[in-house]
């Protein structure tokens, strides 16, 4: 597939519903494994999964995945058909997840634009001496026997099942099979909530190709026209085909169709393809082309599938219509946009001119206009929350796959999945939960020897949660190990120079952190998990990007635990407005412990030349801002400015301003980038416009509470 197709609407209907269910099928995959093998269920899940990646991969033609896909398929239609008993479960589930991640290798290089151009060869030739070891193994039953024991011409699945009586009494024959062929006549109904009905309907047609020798379908312009989706929707997809393949292997094909919610099936004679033969150059539409005795001047289903009324089509179409996909950079846009529109309708109401219109009209139209405004916002960031779900789901894998390669028993436990966040932070927690999980697993859960001379179970246990608090969310990471050997860690950061003050003067939570610097390790040797001093760094780095924090506590042989704490949302801060100079800044509100104008005798200097101030017994440290950032025309006196307390990662600093602007909820823009570069000195995380038109930057508070007080 080259890249002049990557900004087509199918391809990125094709990565999205790839990757959907590439994620339905690892947590397949894992759940079967917990319950001890493969259901007939999962058997033909799995299977349905892997022929529609195989149908859309090939319609986009993406090849090797689509063999891959073909070769996974076959494993399970023979484990399907055949049901052997003492199954490896083990084994074809690394086979299958060994498939998964070449399939998503694939899908991200087709994502950022590159070329999927994989060798699936060895991949392939693994899976074709499986089912070949799989076939020597359980033999294969007599399928023409069970083939005259399960046809029929009418197929719906089980659950949908309704009374045939009819339509059985006019099948009553069996299908005839020719030696040039046989052909059939195929109406596939979607469910309701499918949408994209014409894409779906052309991967199955794509994939039909390899099956019969001629096959017409109706609408003919699926690929062409968006708007048979509609007609699909209303009047259900018709294809008529020859074949030469048996009667159960073509029904099979149709029977593993998904979001069908029912499906005629059904023999007829050669020549009611003459007619498709005869136009097969033109588009074959409802208005220029019938079949004879058919009626296409009404639904095609509506004589020989009773379940679908009127009334039913009309309502299937609506439900159809709730649900969209949206682009997510469209959703940014409209964020965007409504920040603005805050921006100005502060601007506008808040104008002086405007506060002295003595109208009562105006004043009921600017309310409204707030109210509606804030509506708009909270809308908007309601459509940008997406639960923790898949993420976590995620983790399953991980755990999964380590605790087969480290010979471990490890369970995962989920607890608040449905906590929502921005779809943008969620981008920035799925690595550090990764690293979090895969270095509890190695580093901190026991060997199961280990475990039981201990006295603890010999299953281990991870606990992955989360909750919200305030305008933020927790989540929390425990796990029942062995606990952070405090000793071993202030060995090797004094080994690595990494201390940055006096060991005496160290919280445990100060020491315990040192793990997430980089180039840290208390590995010895260096195994394909740990040792080398990567992978947790990447935990501080991702949270500070979205303005979180992370928290260590551990006890010795008891366990650790992790948390992570994040705001709800980048786009929206509840701040605290300040002056310094003729400059105006944002703090927010949530790192804000209180606010005060000291006396003169509270403040003094500890023995390094450090300005502090004694508050109720306790001194912390004075940061002026109009010398950390060269403001001039500043107050420098520090009884008539106001001293604002943050608390950041029980990190406390009283920042100095001449006074408080007052406290309101603020649109988070983006810093250019060179000033981006610099966020780290300057302890800014954004910037934000005020009402009266003036620039407001946003403080990066644990950046400043990082800062050395000079």
């Amino acid at each position: 597939m080259t890249r002049n197709f990557e900004n087509e609407p199918m391809m990125e209907v094709y990565i999205f519903e790839t990757s959907q269910n590439l994620e339905q099928l690892e947590q397949v995959i894992i759940c079967s494994e917990k319950n001890g093998g493969f259901s007939p269920d999962d058997v033909s899940e799995i299977f349905r999964f892997m022929h529609t990646i195989k149908g859309s991969s090939a319609m986009m033609l993406f090849d090797n995945i689509e063999k891959v896909a073909h070769a996974v398929e076959d494993i399970f239609y023979f484990i399907r058909e055949q049901k052997p008993e003492s199954l490896d479960f083990s084994a074809v589930s690394d086979l299958v997840l060994e498939c998964v991640d070449f399939i998503k290798a694939e899908i991200n290089k087709i994502t950022t634009g590159n070329d999927a151009d994989g060798d699936p060869a060895f991949l392939i030739d693994t899976l074709k001496h499986f089912l070949d070891a799989l076939r020597q193994l359980f033999g294969a039953e007599d399928k023409q026997n069970r083939s005259q024991q399960k046809k029929q011409q009418y197929y719906i699945p089980q659950e949908k099942r309704q009374d045939l009586s009819a339509v059985d009494a006019q099948a009553s024959q069996a299908p005839r099979s020719g030696a040039d062929g046989s052909c059939y006549q195929v109406i596939i109904q979607y469910e309701e909530d499918c949408t994209m009905e014409n894409i779906r309907a052309y991967t199955l047609v794509f994939g039909l190709a390899e099956l019969a020798e001629e096959v017409y379908y109706l609408p003919a312009d699926i690929a062409e026209n968006p708007e048979t989706a509609a007609y699909i929707r209303e009047n259900g997809f018709e294809i008529y085909f020859k074949t030469t393949l048996d009667y159960e292997e073509i029904k099979a094909h149709f029977e593993n169709i998904i979001y069908v919610e029912q499906l005629l099936f059904r023999e007829i004679e050669d020549q009611r393809l003459d007619p498709f033969r005869t136009r097969q150059n033109q588009v074959l539409t409802q208005e220029s082309f019938a079949l004879p005795d058919q009626d296409f001047s009404k639904p095609v289903t509506a004589a020989s599938i009773p379940a679908f009324s009127e009334e039913t089509q009309k309502s299937s179409t609506a439900a159809a219509q709730k649900m969209i996909s949206v682009n997510v950079d469209k959703l940014d846009n409209l964020m965007n946009l409504v920040g603005e529109l805050m921006i100005t309708e502060s601007m506008v109401t808040q104008c002086p001119e405007v506060a002295v219109i003595q109208s009562e009209n105006f004043h009921k139209a600017s309310i409204e206009l707030h109210k509606i405004t804030v509506e708009l916002q909270d809308m908007v960031m309601s459509i940008r929350m997406v639960p923790l779900s898949t993420t976590f789901v995620k983790m399953n894998r991980i755990v999964r796959d380590m605790c087969k390669k480290l010979h471990r028993e490890v369970e995962l436990d989920l607890y608040g999945e449905e906590t929502e966040v921005d779809k943008n932070i969620i981008e920035h927690i799925s690595d550090p939960l990764m690293h979090i999980i895969r270095n509890a697993i190695d580093h901190g859960i026991e060997s199961e020897e280990e475990r039981l001379a201990k006295g603890k179970e010999k299953v281990g246990h991870i606990v992955l949660e989360a909750k919200n608090v305030g305008s933020d969310v927790l989540i929390v990471i425990k796990d029942d190990g062995r606990g952070l050997d405090k000793t071993r860690i202030l060995e090797k950061a004094r080994q690595n120079d990494l201390l940055t003050k006096p060991v005496e003067e160290m919280s445990d939570r100060e020491i315990f952190k040192l793990v997430l610097l980089p180039g840290f390790s208390t590995k010895e040797n260096i195994t394909e998990f740990s040792g080398r001093g990567v992978g947790m760094d990447v935990v501080t780095k991702n949270l500070e990007e979205v303005g979180g924090t992370v928290l260590v506590d551990s006890e010795m042989g008891r366990g650790t635990t992790i948390t992570l704490k994040i705001p709800l949302t980048l786009a929206i801060v509840e701040g605290m407005n300040i002056r310094v100079g003729k400059s105006r800044y944002t703090i927010p509100i949530t790192t804000i412990s209180e606010s005060f104008r000291p006396d003169q005798k509270d403040c003094l200097m500890d023995p390094d030349n450090n300005e502090m101030v004694m508050i109720r017994g306790q001194c912390f440290p004075i940061l002026r801002l109009h010398q950390h950032y060269q403001i001039k025309n500043a107050e420098t006196d520090l009884t008539k400015g106001i001293l604002i307390m943050v608390e950041q990662e029980e990190k406390v600093i009283c920042v100095f301003a001449d006074e408080l602007l007052g406290q309101q909820q603020v649109v988070v823009k983006a810093l250019p980038n060179y000033v981006n570069s610099m966020k780290k000195i300057l302890g800014l995380a954004g910037c934000t416009l005020l009402p009266d038109g003036s620039i407001s930057l946003i403080m990066d508070i644990s950046g400043l509470t990082g800062l050395r007080i000079q």
